[in-house]
């Protein structure tokens, strides 16, 4: 065992997780239930231990240095392995208070999270979750760092940290103002500007994804080669003449004559449901996807996040099956 080994203290790496997690003395202090001079002299005791700055004041935040960003994911899961061995056999749903954060997209929310909300409410009354937004951000790199719990989305390709499970498939279709309902035919269609969803932009993904350290994620929510592919031989695609970054707002958007929106069939099926929109089969097929759970390795070992991983994949079963199952439990 090296000097530095026994020289180390285990609440320091406590409070280098943690500053990880806040980039911030303060917001550490009050996490941890300590004083802001007790985290700064963990983070001089931590800066000597290693010969390094670890952490350096940019504006109102403090970064992490090469070292610490290399040691971050190290420290985490040796944290989290004690703190599984130690709660071993310990986790009962029923009794536990615990806090998930799941990422997801709105669309994923609206047709899921309903589904979720009802199972912790039977089975895990004190257990909370914090939803934070698939798009804009360092998805691995969050995951890496144990912000995020589990992502809920569709994966290209995943690095060997990762773990994954299809949770249900879809495919596009058309929506348009309620009272539309004539069938969509590819000349009419081609008549229409489109809206889509994108959560991310042609400079930043490829082939409609977005990847990062290891992980690609779609950032295109609209089959995009199979648009083009249509309507190869007629000269002229339909105008795109809106892209956002969320599906909410569709509904809404659709009031203004002449426009329609390519979305997941599961948000279809909802929005006609509620008599919000009218939804159409596409006039071309598109690719059928599949909506996956994504979480790190490293969760394997903590009966509490597999449990909460069967409830996600249970929640999703009604939106593996055909017509408007889905929508039975935002009716009830």
């Amino acid at each position: 065992m090296s000097e530095k080994f026994k020289r180390l203290d285990l609440n320091l790496l406590r409070v280098f997780n943690t500053l990880m997690e806040e980039e911030s003395v303060l917001q550490a202090s009050r996490k941890l239930n300590l004083t802001q001079s007790a985290v700064s002299h963990s983070l001089a005791r931590l800066r000597n231990l290693l010969e390094d700055e670890i952490f350096v004041r940019v504006g109102s935040r403090m970064r992490p240095t090469e070292r610490a960003l290399e040691l971050a994911p190290i420290v985490r899961n040796s944290l989290y392995s004690l703190e599984v061995a130690i709660e071993a056999g310990s986790f009962d749903p029923a009794t536990t208070r615990r806090t998930f954060t799941v990422a997801a997209n709105d669309l994923t929310t609206m047709v899921l999270m309903p589904l979720i909300l009802r199972s912790l409410k039977e089975q895990a009354p004190h257990i909370d979750l914090v939803i934070r937004p698939v798009t804009r951000i360092d998805l691995a790199e969050q995951i890496d760092l144990g912000k995020i719990d589990v992502a809920i989305g569709t994966f290209a390709t995943t690095a060997s940290r990762f773990r994954s499970e299809p949770l249900f498939s879809y495919d596009d279709v058309l929506i348009t103002a309620a009272g539309v309902c004539a069938p969509m035919t590819l000349d009419q269609l081609q008549r229409m500007t489109l809206c889509v969803v994108s959560f991310g932009s042609g400079e930043e993904g490829e082939d409609g994804y977005l990847s990062e350290r290891g992980l690609a994620r779609r950032s295109d929510m609209f089959d995009k080669a199979a648009l083009a592919k249509a309507y190869a031989s007629l000269g002229q695609a339909p105008r795109v003449g809106l892209v956002l970054p969320h599906f909410l707002a569709l509904p809404a958007l659709l009031a203004v004559d002449g426009y329609a929106a390519i979305v997941p069939r599961q948000l279809g099926q909802f929005l006609k449901s509620s008599a919000q929109a009218e939804m159409h089969e596409m006039p071309f097929p598109t690719a059928v996807l599949d909506v996956s759970s994504l979480w790190h390795v490293g969760q394997n070992r903590d009966p509490a996040h597999t449990w909460l991983r069967q409830i996600i994949h249970a929640a999703s079963a009604n939106l593996r099956e055909e017509g408007s199952k889905p929508l039975a439990g935002f009716r009830s």
